[in-house]
């Protein structure tokens, strides 16, 4: 097991490793350096290689009765961090072999829960994505089509067959306009126009579906890390599927490190809390600690209080926050959840301080 440890590379070592690697290969294409300078960073290329090698052999041990499919991108970007540069290393003749090494431009992506995300907003959007992608191909050929029609007499040497026309089209339809192909006539001129709208139009709707499916991805997510937060307080648990879904859209959670005071005695209070993980001081005559499950500030929600109690964290708290206008809210669409409120605050005022 020591071993096993050893063989585990943390993504931000990850990411250090890669960077020095592809700044020694961008080194290594200067005109200017030396034949020692080389020597180092080719050395600093293989001792890189050989911690992969390790961190290869550290995820096949871990993979060892998994599902392969739980570890694939990682397995995937170890295996090709590893391969690849030896490939370039083994086949003799090879040009500029350690160009090879910028496959480790992968490494950061090993551990990043982002490109997880990509992948499966790509995956729920793929419909809608080919669908713009079509009409952007028929749009495309159609505008080095009709290029090539209006302005093959005039440029034959830019315009003289789709082919040429077609890079014409695409730099025109990306509104990238580098100027190297220009329409003379009038006619072409007007169909370059019409061909930067459209260009305009497909990529706003490239951008709309990825920005919308990446939008209800991280809500689905977050809502689902919620109504595992609220499901774990004791209080919520008797409440039925459709009043916790209430719940969960009005708390909202948050995570304080130890220390950090939560509400002062004598303030006007207008949230309450919900302990989820960790612990508070209650600071009275005789400190009272809660822990994971308990509730305080419920008597300033309800009646408008102030504070009768300063509270602070013992520890890091893992907290969900209900708000008085999330309160009144709730108490509308589902006066059983805010009667539950109530009455378990009035049970605990006798025995818990209020804050």
């Amino acid at each position: 097991m020591p071993a096993l440890r050893f063989l585990r590379i943390s993504a931000p070592l990850n990411a250090l490793l890669a960077a020095i690697g592809l700044v020694a290969v961008a080194a290594l294409t200067t005109p200017d350096a030396s034949g020692r300078t080389r020597l180092i960073l080719e050395v600093v290329l293989a001792g890189i290689w050989v911690v992969y090698t390790l961190q290869l052999i550290g995820t096949l041990i871990m993979q060892r009765g998994k599902d392969v499919r739980d570890g694939k991108p990682a397995l995937t970007i170890d295996v090709l961090a590893v391969l690849v540069p030896l490939a370039a290393f083994l086949l003799v003749g090879t040009r500029d072999q350690s160009l090879y090494c910028a496959v480790w431009l992968l490494k950061p992506l090993r551990d990043s829960t982002f490109f997880r995300l990509m992948g499966r907003v790509l995956s729920k959007e793929a419909r809608n994505l080919i669908g713009v992608t079509s009409i952007f191909g028929i749009i495309l050929f159609g505008a080095a089509l009709a290029a090539y029609i209006i302005e093959r007499d005039v440029q034959p040497d830019k315009f003289g067959s789709i082919p040429q026309a077609m890079w014409w089209a695409v730099v025109t339809l990306s509104t990238t306009g580098y100027g190297d192909e220009i329409p003379q006539s009038f006619a072409g001129r007007v169909l370059a126009g019409l061909v930067m709208m459209c260009g305009i139009g497909i990529f706003a709707l490239w951008a709309g579906i990825l920005a919308t499916g990446f939008y209800e991805e991280v809500r689905r997510q977050d809502f689902v890390r919620n109504w595992q937060l609220v499901a774990a307080v004791p209080l919520f648990q008797r409440l039925g599927s459709a009043a916790l879904v209430e719940v969960v859209r009005a708390l909202r959670p948050r995570i304080v490190p130890a220390g950090t005071v939560l509400c002062r005695k004598g303030d006007t209070g207008d949230q309450m809390f919900f302990i989820v993980e960790g612990s508070v001081i209650v600071a009275t005559p005789n400190p009272v600690e809660l822990g994971a499950g308990s509730f305080f500030g419920e008597m300033a929600l309800i009646s408008g209080e102030p504070r009768s109690a300063t509270v602070s964290a013992a520890t890091e708290v893992s907290l969900l926050s209900l708000y008085s206008a999330d309160f009144q809210m709730l108490s509308s669409s589902s006066p059983e959840i805010a009667e539950i409120i109530r009455k378990t605050a009035l049970e605990r005022r006798s025995t818990t301080p209020k804050a």
